[in-house]
């Protein structure tokens, strides 16, 4: 009897870990509304991994968010949302089960921000892909302010340094606070993020999610 007992316990402490909190539900209900079940599913698959990956080391956190958002497909915006430029948030990116190189960036990075990364350590760089003749979009971590950073890709599965990835040239980066001009190794302080309006467009639909008003559709 004991046994089982101890049994019990145990899975029910195992399926308390995994319980999505209050607000986090509401998402999966509010994605699953306008996206449909698996939808849903996507978001508290991501609110588990997220989880499990916060006790992680840092280089296991990047490669893990990195696997994970890579999962998803690529959808140019017009076909997606009916519009030439559109950042999605995380919670968009995933309902749609697709968007294009910022959608995987940005939704990498508030991840790696939420389990525990900091803000100083990440910029979402704006390049241009050479191999592709074409505009793009990474996420570049650095360990200190003067390492050469590594550089998540929804291009390819593996994270690499920039140095290596002599396919791309850096055009500006930003995060949370700042944004640069990558006219040297590690760019030209230029003022706040805050000058993107994308970016700031981005983060008001992101407070908005917070007051749980209504979520994006995609056109498609």
């Amino acid at each position: 009897m004991k046994r089982w007992l101890t049994v019990i316990l145990m899975l029910l402490l195992a399926s308390s870990l995994q319980a999505l909190n209050t607000t986090e539900q509401k998402w999966v209900e509010a994605v699953t509304k306008v996206y449909g079940e698996r939808a849903g599913r996507r978001v508290q698959a991501w609110r588990e991994a997220l989880a499990e990956y916060k006790h992680l080391s840092t280089l296991e956190k990047l490669e893990k968010v990195n696997a994970f958002f890579n999962q998803l497909y690529f959808v140019d915006d017009i076909n997606l949302w009916g519009k030439k430029d559109y950042w999605a948030t995380p919670l968009e990116f995933l309902g749609a089960n697709a968007g294009d190189c910022e959608d995987f960036t940005i939704a990498k990075y508030f991840s790696l921000r939420e389990i525990g990364i900091p803000d100083r350590k990440l910029r979402l760089v704006y390049v241009k892909s050479i191999t592709l003749n074409q505009f793009h979009m990474v996420l570049a971590y650095y360990n200190t302010p003067n390492a050469e950073p590594l550089i998540l890709d929804n291009l390819i599965p593996q994270i690499k340094p920039a140095g290596t990835r002599t396919d791309l040239l850096p055009i500006y980066s930003f995060n949370g606070r700042n944004l640069w001009l990558m006219k040297s190794k590690n760019g030209q302080l230029a003022g706040e993020s805050s000058r993107l309006s994308l970016w700031n467009d981005l983060r008001d639909r992101e407070r908005a999610l917070i007051l749980n008003k209504p979520i994006v559709s995609y056109d498609g």
